[in-house]
């Protein structure tokens, strides 16, 4: 099917509006099992007082996020899949892959919830049928519907709506005479607080219905919003209105006993049951119209198993391949299940859930990013309150299962990252950790650079990104793993094939997890960009701290870097020069002479890259020193072993004095992979030239910028 056809399909499809789509669902959501069967008991444990700080606790965890989703359904395109749709489309398919199954697996068990409520109020006209079979058929019944159209289902909930107000009228209009000792604080006789308060929560976690609805709704921004917040608010005011007349009319021996005692105490105890079973019914039908829509959202963009089978839909915009698996998970909970333990393990995912889109907001907010301009705009002050809660709350209900559920979402992050996920969107992690970093610079620069957290970054000029044959794997071993590169060219014209062939070059490094940045300098002198380059960096906060320069056999090019290593000098960095020897390169990658003379300043750097490169080669080091006479032997020999304790260098290391001139202790030196020499501060490119041919390997001459130490 082309695009264009399958617009024109979705031109045709006809959608729902606020009411239809997001305030009825969401309303008889709410308003179903738990505040039938289960609203009696919290009141008869917790007193009024307690039940009403209950609701209104649960309800503000709702009204947060009710409030985080009306802002952020204002500020993007929402798809399918609701909160999917929108922490995808936030923190990328990863992060909303991990929270959206286990919010498919919650609404998927919250509709195996209600139809158990269903089959309890059906039990209370029938004993004598079977639960199990009861529940079955109110299954069939619910998943037809469901199967055959939205639409269908939207006009069933029309008439459950209107018997539910019936019933909520019969139950007001109560006969009954109030108690003499109405329970306005309770014992918490069966459970405590948060125990009561966990079985409680799926009351009010209706307010997902709507949304989980947005790929089939007219107009997702103005719908979510203003559908989302009249039914939180309607729907608190009828559970404290129940909850104050419970209070009244019985007491607390029979509200914890009778699970019917609003068909005991109604003025028409049949509409009440009606309204259960209807009201019921609804809930359970919301969850099975939602749920599928989640899993088709999660299938859409691969993010499961299967999702070529399950992302499929009708003509009509029905994901019913979705829909039968939904089902047939339904009936096994049904078949397993047990209503607190679903309530419990549903509570907690919902928190998940809601924890996790109020942060989205939060974080946005927090970016002050002028992308995130809500037509509907909250405090930040209640995404914070909203993520806080509903993370507390998990805790303090069920603190092993708090931490197993975010294990599990965790490891469904780590899997999904694995799989390398594309999405048809942009989401924000760049510019959240963008603005994390900037942060932390601005925090940086209240401080100087310390020596105790010096790190190579390393300053790498290239001339020819195409032709550049440089020791990138080298490169590697002394920034691995947590320094960085800046690498740049300078070109005359600043070309995009010059870009990307830089970037093209340095991709090897980056795949080995460490931080490359590079650049195009457009100019027509190599040493003056460079120059340039040095001079602007010196300016940020995460700056290199060493230039990194290979010397070649092109001789023409030495007044270029005997530049270059002066103008690093005035820039505070440090110099690495490296000399690879044509035949032998790096050897073995295993043995590292360092040489060091007594007394001399230039010597931090030189220590700190033989460590960087002992770590990553598995190797060992070499302390060597030269002197002119026998004499000096002793009294080098305590030099290096005082240096090898200061510096505290692997217990591995030896030491060799060499009594020679230098040029022939070059050549009688112990056989290594690499020799770390000093940089002198006059440059003799020929003596430089010569020393791997003397060591026979690969010589890097190192110069202090004088913000090293290895002795800290």
């Amino acid at each position: 099917m082309t695009a264009e056809s399958g617009h024109k399909r979705s031109l045709h499809v006809k959608k729902f509006g606020t009411f239809a789509g997001v305030f009825t669902p969401n309303v008889l959501t709410i308003l179903g099992v738990i505040m039938f069967l289960r609203l009696g008991w919290v009141v008869g444990n917790a007193g009024l007082v307690g039940a009403v700080a209950i609701i209104l606790l649960a309800k503000l965890v709702t009204l947060c996020t009710g409030l985080s989703l009306s802002s952020i359904t204002t500020n993007i395109k929402i798809g399918a899949g609701g909160a999917y749709s929108i922490i995808s489309k936030s923190l990328g398919l990863e992060a909303g892959g991990s929270i959206g199954i286990p919010f498919y697996i919650a609404q998927t068990l919250s509709a195996a919830l209600y139809i158990i409520g269903f089959t309890e109020a059906w039990l209370r006209i029938f004993p004598g049928h079977t639960p199990l079979l009861v529940s079955s058929i109110a299954w069939i019944g619910l998943l037809t519907v469901s199967y055959i159209s939205a639409h269908l289902a939207i006009k069933v909930q029309f008439l459950i709506m209107t018997v539910m107000a019936l019933s909520l009228v019969s139950f007001f209009a109560t006969p009954a005479a109030p108690v003499e000792n109405s329970l306005m604080v309770g014992m918490f006789e069966d459970a405590s607080f948060w125990q009561v308060f966990a079985i409680f929560f799926p009351a009010v976690t209706g307010i997902m219905a709507g949304a989980n609805m947005s790929g089939d709704l007219r107009d997702p921004r103005r719908a979510i919003p203003v559908g989302t917040m009249s039914a939180i608010l309607v729907t608190t005011v009828i559970y404290i209105g129940i909850a104050y007349v419970l209070n009244q009319i019985a007491t607390p021996e029979e509200l914890r006993s009778n699970q019917m005692i609003m068909v005991d105490k109604a003025f028409w105890g049949s509409a009440v049951i009606a309204g259960m079973m209807g009201a019921t019914l609804s809930s359970a039908l919301g969850s099975m119209l939602g749920a599928p829509r989640i899993l088709q959202a999660l299938s859409e963009q691969g993010t499961i198993p299967f999702s070529r089978i399950f992302k499929a839909k009708t003509s009509k915009n029905e994901p019913r391949n979705a829909i039968i698996l939904t089902g047939i998970t339904i009936e096994v909970a049904l078949i397993l299940g047990n209503l607190d333990f679903l309530a419990t393990l549903i509570t907690m995912f919902f928190l998940i859930t809601y924890g996790m889109l109020n942060l989205v907001v939060f974080i946005q907010q927090s970016m002050k990013i002028i992308s995130f301009r809500p037509t509907f705009r909250v405090p930040r002050f209640v995404s914070f309150l909203g993520a806080l809660g509903c993370i507390s709350i998990m805790f303090l209900i069920n603190p092993i299962f708090s931490i197993v559920a975010i294990i599990v979402i965790i490891s469904l992050y780590v899997w999904l990252e694995q799989r390398e996920l594309q999405s048809e969107w942009q989401d924000i992690r760049g510019g959240l950790f963008l603005t994390l970093a900037e942060r932390a610079s601005r925090i940086a620069m209240r401080f100087p650079r310390h020596q105790v957290t010096w790190k190579p970054d390393l300053l790498l000029p290239v001339d020819e990104p195409k032709i550049w044959a440089g020791p990138l794997y080298f490169i590697r071993n002394i920034t691995h793993p947590s320094g960085s590169i800046f690498a740049f060219t300078v070109q005359e014209d600043g070309s995009e094939a010059a870009r990307k062939d830089l970037q093209t070059l340095m991709t090897p490094i980056s795949k080995e997890g460490i931080l490359v940045n590079s650049t195009i300098i457009q100019d027509d002198s190599f040493l003056h960009g460079a120059r340039m380059v040095m001079q602007t960096l010196k300016g940020i906060t995460l700056r290199p701290n060493i230039l990194f320069l290979t010397l070649g056999g092109d001789k023409e090019k030495d007044p270029i870097i005997g530049q270059l290593v002066n103008e690093a000098g005035k820039q505070e960095l440090g110099v690495a020069l490296l000399r690879q020897h044509p035949r032998m390169a790096f050897g073995m990658q295993k043995t590292i002479n360092l040489w060091l003379r007594d007394k001399s300043p230039n010597w931090h750097l030189a220590v700190l890259i033989a460590l960087q490169l002992q770590r990553n080669w598995h190797g060992s080091i070499n302390l060597v020193s030269s002197a002119q006479e026998k004499a000096q032997e002793k009294h080098l020999y305590h030099f290096l072993e005082r240096l090898n304790d200061q510096a505290r260098l692997p217990v591995t290391t030896e030491f060799h004095v060499i009594i020679a001139p230098f040029p022939d202790s070059l050549k009688i030196a112990p056989r290594a992979d690499i020799n770390i020499l000093g940089l002198g501060e006059k440059l003799s490119f020929d003596a430089i030239r010569q020393a791997p041919d003397y060591t026979n390997s690969t010589c890097l001459f190192v110069k202090d910028s004088g913000f090293e130490s290895a002795l800290i």
